[in-house]
């Protein structure tokens, strides 16, 4: 297995960019950063597309946004160390992310994570030594109207039970295809998953069902009761409430 750091602050083995790659990053950072008022409000997106090259943001990665945007790798440092979609180290082909927040766990989300970890022989953040899956375990992924949910490269694997979860990752490391339940009809690399949330679109943005029936029942509820949200321009005041209602 490989080695693991649970709070995830090791450094990654450094590669030093190369001119051509630097050349070919920068064309697509120039087009990132013009989309902003500000150029360091493109800091999250570049490190996205950095990312998208190595697989995880590298010290080297970190530097090119640094020069990109004109502030300091300190600063760079500071926001990659924050957010969890940042890799600080190489990982697998797929990112399978297990949520194990109150109601996925309650609902099965623990079993699904143990079992993964004891079918894949993996820890927490570890990658199989094939180089295809890197398992985790999740924060709430705001679909817990499909609990318990793992998640593939951001995309949903819905009411998943440990028996479809161990068949799914199997079939991502026999490069079979392999469907999420909602969105794009096929899986694409942690890579090519960093380069689609840096801004370049894949074209599959509008491939199968985005919102499935559980998330549309309040909707139809609504629609069935004829209930509609207030006018925004016609809502009570504080005034109108009275004393009592200001306070």
């Amino acid at each position: 297995m490989n080695e693991h750091h649970e709070d995830g602050t090791a450094e990654t083995e450094e590669n030093v960019f190369t001119d051509e790659v630097v050349t070919r990053l920068a064309q697509d950072a120039k087009e990132v950063i013009s989309r902003y008022p500000k150029p360091r409000s493109a800091l999250l997106p570049l490190l996205h597309l950095v990312q998208a090259e190595e697989g995880h943001v590298s010290k080297a990665g970190m530097q090119f946004c640094a020069d990109q945007l004109d502030i300091t790798l300190a600063e760079v440092k500071a926001v990659a160390t924050f957010y969890t979609m940042y890799r600080r180290r190489p990982g697998g082909d797929y990112q399978v992310g297990v949520c194990t927040n109150t109601l996925c766990a309650v609902m099965g989300g623990d079993e699904i994570f143990s079992a993964l970890k004891e079918h894949l022989d993996l820890a927490n953040g570890e990658t199989t030594e094939d180089g295809k899956v890197t398992l985790e375990h999740v924060e709430c992924n705001a679909a817990c109207d499909f609990a318990p949910v793992v998640m593939v490269n951001w995309e949903f694997f819905d009411n998943q039970t440990p028996a479809t979860a161990t068949r799914m990752v199997d079939d991502l490391r026999l490069g079979k295809d392999v469907a999420p339940t909602r969105g794009p009809q096929s899986l694409c690399t942690w890579k090519q998953a960093s380069r689609v949330l840096a801004g370049f679109e894949d074209g599959r943005a509008g491939e199968g069902v985005q919102a499935a029936a559980p998330s549309l029942a309040g909707l139809e509820l609504a629609r069935r009761r004829g209930w509609q949200a207030p006018d925004p321009n016609n809502l009570p005041t504080p005034t109108d409430q009275g004393e009592e209602g200001a306070k």
